[in-house]
């Protein structure tokens, strides 16, 4: 799954170098996506709709494998 996720965060920015996914294990497994500050809004889309759907299809991979997962994206200037 963090491939998964990886691999289309890529595909939607423009500096794909610079995203990176950090998996937390445990009962309900995160994965925290981080990207270039510019490409925060390529990630998240209008009205979240982009994060949503990212969301959604990781998730769905998820439960085909037996496991529940979280997807944060966590915005680099706030850290």
């Amino acid at each position: 799954m963090k491939d998964l996720l990886l691999y289309v965060a890529q595909n939607l920015v423009e500096h794909p170098e610079a995203v990176t996914v950090t998996e937390i294990e445990g009962e309900t497994t995160v994965l925290e996506l981080r990207v270039a500050p510019e490409d925060m809004g390529k990630v998240i889309g209008r009205q979240g709709r982009i994060a949503k759907e990212i969301r959604a299809v990781v998730k769905s991979v998820a439960q085909r494998i037996g496991k529940k997962v979280n997807v944060e994206i966590i915005d680099v200037d706030e850290e």
